[in-house]
């Protein structure tokens, strides 16, 4: 084989290989691992959940920053967390921590935003490799109306009680799915509104 056909074959495969790359680079330029809150109060997260759509709230979007930070916080502490995730799966497994496992993680948090009142931005129940062993849950934000793949994943359990967050869709780990059904049901489980007192009756004697 001569030396100008080899290089006219090499450099015919050079441009096939950028146009392949051009073509990939955008899709993989999207993946990104999710940051970690840097405390209650981040600002990068704050604004981030309040760009998802001029009508939210910046008041919302910092209230939920705050309860899932501090809802990772708390739980790491109530259920002596470790890490990495798979030991305290088998620590919870085995009867040796009352929880930490994703799923509890996610109703906790989703139970906590659930006590306050949202006018601006609503939560999805976000699954990945469901009904594997690999299954992973988390808490989605979005503003109201907005389609959850637009939304922002509050994840407390892959760090230990630290969150992390980022674009539903940037996750390079798992591929979201939503979960309507699962949503509701665990906000089902809130305790029902305790009764208003009865007024005391008065005899007639």
């Amino acid at each position: 084989m001569s030396l100008p056909f080899l290089a006219k074959r090499t450099h015919r495969l050079l441009i096939q290989l950028t146009a392949v790359a051009i073509f990939v680079s955008p899709a993989i330029a999207e993946k990104k691992d999710p940051a970690f809150a840097t405390s209650a109060d981040d600002p990068v997260l704050r604004s981030r959940i309040a760009a998802l759509a001029p009508t939210i709230d910046p008041e919302e979007a910092r209230r939920v920053a705050q309860i899932a930070y501090t809802t990772g916080r708390d739980l790491k502490k109530e259920w002596r967390v470790v890490w990495p995730p798979g030991l305290q799966n088998f620590l919870v497994n085995t009867g040796q921590r009352k929880g930490g496992l994703c799923f509890q993680f996610a109703e906790r948090l989703l139970l906590r935003l659930s006590e306050q009142k949202w006018e601006t931005v609503e939560f999805h129940w976000a699954e990945s490799f469901e009904r594997t062993a690999s299954e992973h849950n988390v808490i989605v934000v979005t503003a109201k109306g907005q389609s959850f793949y637009q939304g922002i994943i509050l994840d407390n359990w892959r760090y230990g009680g630290r969150l992390v967050w980022g674009p539903v869709t940037a996750d390079p780990h798992y591929r979201w799915h939503e979960n309507k059904g699962q949503f509701q049901k665990v906000l089902n489980r809130r305790a029902p509104p305790s009764p208003s007192p009865s007024a005391p009756t008065t005899s007639s004697d």
